[in-house]
């Protein structure tokens, strides 16, 4: 008969002596980490850290904005936040029902790394970092450093992931996210886009960032394309053409919830939807 442990610390430094210590799970919301172990054994070790309070909320400093581990969809909803944020509001807005919202988090939802994990898109549209602690070290690097492959992140096993970082944008900067499902709430994604489509002070369009998620192993962005678009844009093109072959960096997988070839004829429909929604053409 196995021994099973359930910590709850409160403070971050309890965390890390912890995880120095041995291998746990981490527990804050739980909505991925329960459903995760539906007909199999429950971890043996589990780490809550739902109970330390410095590991949620949302601030502002120094020309980045921080978002804590266990800052739940619904604290994101309810934020007042630039309009430039808006992709991931909306996504938080559409991940399960109003229960998964107020317990799930967006740090638990990066690290279970799941393809068709909604926040990822638009994280990765708001160039987001990801901050990672340890006795030993502190480390910080992009999102897409920090996701690796199918629900895999580069996290060690004595680390916590304590707080994801985006840089502020301009006022006047705007962006969307649009998801794609059987329905419209409590889905898992056919294919999801979010579009970041950032201004400078004269209010032209300086940058362009389109990522797309559950068509591949990996939410990605799609560089090449941004940079046709930004170009045609320099040239007074503003209605986008966008075809499959603009999406064939992805690489999406037939399943239960319909194909690929439905996919890549799915994104570029997306993706002109979240530019429109974004002012592109404004």
């Amino acid at each position: 008969m196995s021994t099973r442990e359930y910590v709850a610390p409160r403070s971050i430094d309890a965390v890390l002596r912890l995880l120095a210590e041995g291998t746990y799970t981490i527990l804050a919301g739980g909505t991925d980490v329960y459903p995760a172990h539906v007909g199999k054994p429950e971890p043996d070790r589990v780490l809550d850290v739902s109970g330390v309070m410095d590991l949620r909320g949302i601030s502002n400093a120094s020309g980045w904005w921080r978002i804590g581990a266990t800052t739940t969809w619904t604290d994101l909803v309810g934020a007042k936040l630039p309009t430039g944020f808006a992709c991931l509001q909306q996504a938080a807005a559409q991940i399960g029902g109003v229960q998964v919202q107020n317990a799930g988090t967006i740090v638990g939802n990066l690290c279970t790394a799941s393809p068709a994990g909604d926040s990822i898109p638009a994280l990765l549209a708001l160039d987001a970092e990801v901050e990672l602690l340890s006795l030993q070290r502190t480390r910080r690097m992009g999102l897409d450093e920090f996701i690796v492959g199918y629900r895999k992140t580069v996290r060690e096993a004595h680390e916590l992931v304590s707080n994801v970082y985006i840089p502020e944008v301009a006022a006047n900067s705007s962006s969307t996210f649009e998801k794609f499902g059987t329905r419209s709430y409590l889905v898992i994604s056919l294919a999801m886009v979010a579009v970041s489509v950032r201004r400078d002070a004269a209010g032209s369009i300086a940058d362009l960032r389109i990522a797309v998620g559950a068509c591949s192993p990996v939410a990605m962005r799609l560089v090449a394309l941004e940079r046709r678009l930004l170009k045609e844009r320099l040239s007074g093109q503003v209605a986008p053409t966008i075809t499959v072959d603009d999406v064939s960096a992805l690489t999406p997988i037939d399943d239960i919830r319909c194909t690929a070839k439905y996919r890549f004829d799915l994104v570029p429909v997306l993706i002109r939807r979240a530019l429109e929604g974004s002012g592109w053409a404004s």
